[in-house]
């Protein structure tokens, strides 16, 4: 049997809820529990440094989460669109996603433990119907830094959890931080025993055996980490929780794996149907890196060679490479597409808004893929024969690996056409390099967060109000159209993306810049006004006013030069920012250009 037990999918079975269902339940719980239902922000991530993706629902709060005013309040909740790219290579199996949704409810100095833990277990019993004996819980054991939290647990006991359910963790199970340094705290994580048997004697939510599954986290940020480990308590006291809507969506189904329920089963289905040598890993593969590169995609990511953009071109291209393993026709993706926006419209209504785009840029990429299998088959042509004049047997694992990395040509490929030739092939080589680059890519990914919540200090927040002035120089100079596609921002310099067709002369790189330097020097005052987002249309304001934006929104003035929208924060004058100069002008991806630029 699966492990799930056949008394837990009998009792499941009667909920059966759909994901949509189990989304709007959420939103509707807390927004009759005062909090305001603020819209999922993009997948790509504005003016901030420290990832390639939004990867929590967190992310895109960070500047409310340290003191900011929320136009909508200190309640709020919402469900985020999220992409993770450590576990880029694991999906394939039965529980790892690239794209996945994340419900959240935050406190900006509003409650905490105990009405956030009441919350947390009414939803999950009451809303949900889960039964309490499913339920476990954990809190932090304490250490030097900060104390046990028996408050937390003795929340869970008055809820209605026992207390032999509730176990402590130390700081790499029950504290979050987001980098090295920055507000922080204890967590607590609710699991669900899925009815398994115990590993153990000692089988406990943190064990890896799969009876317990964690649903939900809750981290009490009450604590600010400083660089040199200090740990200091925080003015404002937040909640911040997660819960991921498709591993709620299986155990509610009573499903093995999210491939199981409806946001991937007919797909999964259709690639059945269409396969002519079935493999369920490979149908998992493009199931989920089709709905993460659509996702991506309909949020304004385009594939390249660095960056979010080579993040997405791997989808697309893994993605590829599993239809060719299926024996599935690759024309075929249009069909599949349009199968994942019927299947998901309801859910994202984006998608089919975006419909031409996604598969124009899919089925380009699909194009590109092919060019590129040529061509690393024809430099597998070219080793095999000087293989043969060294009467070699064996193709040796850097080849398979080079042939990879170099021409995204897949190993299994190599496989294949070594054996047509009486080659083998050196797998264990090839593995060693491969686990090598795969722990790179994810050092790489984890280090895009390193700075965090840290990352927001007087540089950036310079660097961000920079990225104001330089939007509309760049509007002066170029045209309307010249509107942000992006921005990323360090200590050390500000990097901002936008539409225009073709290189900017040195003329216009100068006018751009002398422009924002006499905005500077002009020293205009940096204002913030709340408003509706029909009065901020009105005002003439900058902004997507599309529905990534709350009931109400902020809009920062400065002077009689820029009015946006944004989340800030700013600097209070312009005269604060230094001179600003333009390093480099270069593309983007089509149709968008970019520019690197500092304050000296």
């Amino acid at each position: 049997m699966s492990i799930l037990t056949i008394e837990y999918l009998q009792r499941i079975g009667e909920l059966n809820m759909k994901a949509i269902e189990i989304r709007n339940k959420y939103l509707n719980f807390f927004k009759n529990h005062g909090h305001k239902v603020i819209p999922s922000a993009p997948l790509i991530p504005e003016n901030d440094p420290s990832v390639l993706f939004t990867t929590a629902g967190m992310q895109p709060l960070v500047p409310y989460l340290l003191g900011e005013k929320h136009p909508e309040g200190t309640r709020l909740t919402d469900y985020q669109k999220c992409l993770r790219t450590n576990d880029i290579d694991e999906v394939g199996d039965n529980r790892h996603l690239t794209y996945f949704e994340m419900l959240g409810n935050w406190s900006l100095g509003d409650y905490f433990k105990e009405e956030s833990v009441a919350m947390s277990f009414e939803f999950l019993t009451k809303e949900l119907g889960i039964p309490v004996e499913k339920l476990s819980v954990t809190c932090f054991a304490g250490d030097e830094d900060a104390p046990r939290d028996t408050l937390t647990a003795e929340c869970w006991k008055k809820a209605g959890i026992p207390e032999d359910r509730i176990y402590y963790y130390g700081k790499d199970d029950n504290w979050w931080i987001a980098g090295e340094e920055g507000p922080c705290g204890p967590d607590t994580e609710m699991f669900y025993d899925t009815g398994k048997p115990a590993c153990g004697p000692d089988c406990q939510p943190s064990c890896d055996c799969g009876k317990y599954v964690e649903i939900w986290n809750n981290v009490f940020m009450e604590y600010y980490k400083a660089k040199d480990g200090t740990y200091t308590k925080l003015k404002q006291h937040n909640v911040d929780t997660g819960l991921g809507l498709e591993r709620m969506t299986m155990l509610l189904q009573g499903k093995e794996t999210p491939f199981d329920t409806e946001l991937f089963e007919p797909v999964m289905e259709k690639l059945k149907e269409l396969a002519k040598e079935d493999s369920i890993e490979s149908r998992r593969i493009v199931a989920e890196h089709l709905r993460a590169s659509m996702m991506v995609i309909s949020d304004g990511g385009r594939p390249s060679n660095i960056d979010r953009g080579y993040v997405l071109r791997k989808l697309i291209r893994r993605m590829s490479r599993h239809l060719n393993k299926l024996q599935i026709d690759l024309n075929k993706l249009g069909d599949l597409i349009d199968l994942n926006i019927e299947i998901l419209k309801e859910m994202y209504p984006d998608l089919e808004k975006n419909k031409e785009i996604i598969k124009q840029v899919i089925i380009e990429e699909k194009d590109k893929f092919i060019k590129t299998l040529a061509h690393g088959e024809r430099e597998f042509e070219k080793y095999i024969n000087k293989a043969k004049e060294e009467n070699k047997t064996v193709i040796d694992g850097q080849t398979i690996f080079r042939l990879y990395e170099t021409y995204g040509f897949p190993p299994e490929i190599t496989a294949d056409l070594a054996a047509e030739q009486g080659f083998t092939i050196d797998n264990s080589e090839f593995d060693k390099l491969f686990k090598e680059h795969q722990e790179k890519s994810r050092l790489g990914s984890e280090q895009k967060f390193k700075g965090g919540l840290a990352e927001q200090n007087e540089k950036t927040i310079s660097y961000h109000t920079a990225t104001h002035l330089l939007h509309k120089a760049l509007q002066i100079v170029l045209g309307e159209h010249a509107k942000q596609k992006g921005s990323n921002i360090t200590t050390e310099r500000l990097r901002f993306d936008f539409s225009h067709p073709e290189k900017m002369t040195q003329e216009q790189l100068k006018q751009v810049e002398d422009i924002v330097n006499e905005q500077i020097k002009r020293d205009l005052p940096v204002t913030c006004e709340e408003m509706t987002l029909e009065e901020a249309r009105k005002t003439g304001a900058m902004g997507l006013f599309e529905n990534k934006y709350g009931d109400k929104v902020k809009v920062y003035t400065i002077g009689d030069f820029s009015k946006e929208i944004c989340g800030g924060p700013h600097v209070t004058h312009t005269g604060e920012l230094g001179h600003f100069k333009i390093k480099k002008e270069e593309s983007s991806s089509s149709g968008v250009r970019r520019i690197k630029a500092i304050l000296e």
